[in-house]
């Protein structure tokens, strides 16, 4: 394995290490956009609200306090209703594997509040009704809705090269992190695979590629990309989603770095992605162009492989970038390429005890052979309705209501962060990124009642004189000119009293 030449570098504020003439992102934003499934039924069964009823209903004290239904909330992620009328939370920028699945966490509790007051209002109309929430990729009647990933690189990368470099990676990661679903009366790896139509394309509904290249950075347009993966499935276990988003870094750290990685190019993306999901063991031969077809499974083990070198030498990356130290850890990165070797070997071994409760798909089937043994059906057999209920109700974040949730009170899901980190996220912005400026602005806005907007990359000041900032760089926590803002609001609030 040919391992890249380090170089000195003086401190950089971009949290990069430049080697041989590129960017490598050890220290990493992140984020993470999920769409959940909402429906609602009155007592009895006897009423059904539609989505778009429902969704009402939900964003009715939003709208009430901000005249919008788009926001950023106080955590610095945004809330808005998404086409289809679902609820989406856009977490706010992460800098590492545990802090992004906080945030998407506390984002489960933000709409779950939102699903409560919907409950609380209805029932002063006089209808007594349950909102269910689901944090899955289909409904019942197949319509699929997306878990976008997004992640920071630099301007200097071609995102249809990099993209095509990701893809056999990509593709075969449902392996290992997909949530797995029932289709057609049988047992699939991943919700969101039969939904994709492209590779990589700069379209997101018309056509879903499975990396979206429009270039919309969010950030200083001369120096980042963004990265904006949208084949992955929404995740219920905390360690999956930090496989699926920790493998992900990897991978793009090696690419960054010029480290030695398999080179592999799929001769049909599309079919590769469609029959890696029907096969839990792993063993679909993928065509490959000018090689001999390879396994998902080997694909996958390929990958593994790389990482596990890079880790040897991540460590030297990190020492010589004064930004990384905020970011995700050697440590956690271990954690990663331990929960992916132990889930190639289940998959390898059709032995999937050691990771059932920490893989998805794999905690599902478990749950799914629990009741075909019930109902006494074939282990391949599973068109009975009450599958498709289980299957459906696993997504369901309301206390009480699914059954994930109830699996991990009872610690037969495995845990990667606190409910005291997700409580945190809940209501405070990050600390280590950007963030950590736009709430720090949102907290006092608020609270002096002035005019105001706010986006990913600007904070402006709307009254008496319209006041901009624009935040170019992801990493920065500190910035004079938003103190200058702030200060400005305060001035003009003690004006209009």
């Amino acid at each position: 394995m040919a391992h890249p030449n380090t170089v000195e570098t003086a401190e950089n504020p971009s949290g990069s290490v430049t080697t041989s003439g590129k960017n490598v992102y050890i220290r990493r934003i992140a984020g993470v956009e999920t769409e959940y499934g909402i429906t609602c039924v009155a007592e009895g069964g006897s009423r059904k609200l539609g989505p778009d009823e429902i969704a009402r209903y939900m964003f009715r004290p939003v709208v009430d306090r901000w005249s919008s239904s788009n926001i950023f909330l106080p955590n610095a992620s945004r809330l808005y209703l998404d086409v289809g009328s679902h609820p989406e939370i856009a977490t706010a920028e992460c800098d590492s594997i545990s802090q992004l699945i906080a945030y998407d966490r506390a984002g489960d509790l933000i709409v779950n509040e939102l699903a409560q007051q919907a409950e609380l209002s209805l029932k002063a109309e006089g209808v007594d009704a349950k909102v269910y929430l689901l944090k899955n990729n289909l409904d019942s009647v197949g319509n699929s809705y997306g878990c976008h990933e997004n992640y920071l690189v630099g301007r200097e990368a071609v995102l249809k090269t990099l993209g095509k470099t990701l893809l056999p990676f990509l593709i075969t990661r449902q392996l290992i992190a997909g949530a797995g679903c029932i289709k057609d009366g049988a047992f699939h790896i991943s919700q969101r695979a039969e939904h994709v139509w492209e590779g990589v394309s700069s379209a997101t509904t018309r056509s879903r590629p499975i990396i979206n290249t429009r270039d919309e950075p969010h950030a200083d347009s001369h120096k980042y990309r963004r990265l904006h993966v949208i084949v992955g499935d929404s995740n219920m276990a905390e360690p999956t989603c930090a496989l699926k988003v920790g493998s992900a870094m990897l991978m793009l750290e090696m690419i960054e770095a010029g480290f030695d990685i398999p080179h592999i190019e799929l001769e049909n993306e599309i079919n590769a992605i469609r029959d890696c999901a029907k096969d839990i063991s792993g063993h679909t031969l993928i065509a490959l162009k000018n090689q001999e077809p390879m396994t998902a499974l080997a694909i996958q083990r390929a990958y593994f492989n790389a990482a596990r070198e890079w880790l040897k030498v991540r460590e030297s990356f990190r020492a010589a970038d004064p930004q990384a130290a905020g970011g995700t850890s050697d440590e956690e990165m271990h954690k990663v390429l331990d929960l992916w070797d132990r889930t190639l070997q289940a998959i390898e071994t059709q032995d999937f005890s050691g990771v059932d409760s920490e893989i998805d798909w794999m905690i599902k089937l478990k749950l799914l052979r629990t009741y075909q043994a019930r109902l006494g059906l074939d282990p391949e057999d599973f068109s009975h309705p009450k599958l498709a209920h289980v299957d459906l109700t696993y997504h369901d974040i309301r206390l009480g209501r699914g059954i994930a949730p109830v699996l991990e009170h009872k610690g037969l899901i495995k845990r990667w962060v606190t409910d005291e980190a997700i409580a945190h996220a809940r209501d405070h912005a990050p600390a280590t990124t950007r963030a950590a400026l736009r709430g720090k602005f949102l907290e006092k806005a608020t609270a002096l009642g002035a005019a105001f907007s706010a986006d990913w990359l600007r904070l402006k000041v709307n009254r008496p004189e319209p006041h901009m900032v624009e935040l170019g760089c992801p990493f920065s926590t500190v910035d004079a000119r938003v103190d200058t803002l702030i200060e400005y609001m305060e001035t003009h609030a003690q004006t209009d009293d």
